[in-house]
């Protein structure tokens, strides 16, 4: 499997920091925010990257990441013009990915848990996609599955709802086989202008393709400034023996 991760947007709720610098290029820990996806990937055995990026960002993330040999993976780099979604982002690796199944992580999404359990048991699925959930108490903010708790299957996924059916988060960690850059391509863009990733979901539903397992350790979208705070105290909480060294 290979994995794509996505880096670009704005950063709108990280200004003025993200006036001069891309918001994955925060630090979270002794590391910029990005370091983080790629570690995960690479300890569960992913080593094909690409990274979707802003196209002025480029020169950073290569000076930063170079080819990816320091971290033991092979990086890539495609741009993303304009803040178009996360199915816009995901359809620009098709040519990356061909025929294989691959995994996608926001670069903002920052958790515990290692995905090594969660991939193999996506490979072993025979199509389809699988998103990971995690419980938040802001539904509101987030992309919420309503689940059929008998059948063990979700039935509808929201953006961002006004009344939330649960408090279910979609978190922005996503498994797919190729068919979806088809469900991609058959969309049409929100109210935002954005290609909702949400609504290529509800097409594998539709099909009845889509699993989902939940996240067990902590998970965070390290998007705000109070967020990438909560991300940094995470990282030293529980790192303090490496810390005091």
């Amino acid at each position: 499997m290979k994995g794509i991760i996505l880096a670009g947007g704005m950063g709108t709720r990280l200004k003025p920091l993200t006036t001069i610098i891309n918001k994955h290029l925060l630090p979270v820990g002794p590391y910029p925010m990005i370091y983080w996806p790629i570690i995960k990937l690479k300890e569960a055995g992913i080593t094909d990257i690409l990274l979707v990026i802003n196209g002025a960002d480029q020169e950073m993330f290569e000076t930063l990441l170079g080819d990816g040999q320091n971290f033991g993976v092979n990086l890539s780099f495609i741009h993303q013009k304009g803040p178009n979604g996360i199915a816009d982002g995901i359809s620009l690796g098709k040519s990356f990915v061909g025929e294989e199944k691959f995994i996608v992580i926001l670069g903002d999404n920052l958790f515990e848990d290692s995905l090594a359990s969660y991939i193999e048991s996506f490979r072993l699925q025979e199509k389809g996609a699988k998103v990971l959930l995690k419980q938040v108490n802001d539904p509101k903010r987030y992309g919420i599955a309503e689940l059929n708790i008998e059948k063990k299957i979700i039935t509808s996924i929201e953006e961002k709802p006004i009344h939330p059916k649960s408090n279910l988060c979609v978190v922005g960690i996503y498994m797919f086989d190729s068919s979806v850059f088809e469900y991609i391509a058959s969309i049409v863009p929100s109210d935002r202008g954005e290609l909702e990733i949400s609504n290529v979901n509800n097409l594998y539903i539709e099909n009845d393709q889509l699993s989902y397992d939940f996240l067990n350790g902590w998970w965070i979208d390290a998007g705000t400034h109070e967020a990438l705070h909560i991300a940094n105290c995470f990282y030293y909480s529980n790192n303090k023996e490496e810390n005091n060294e």
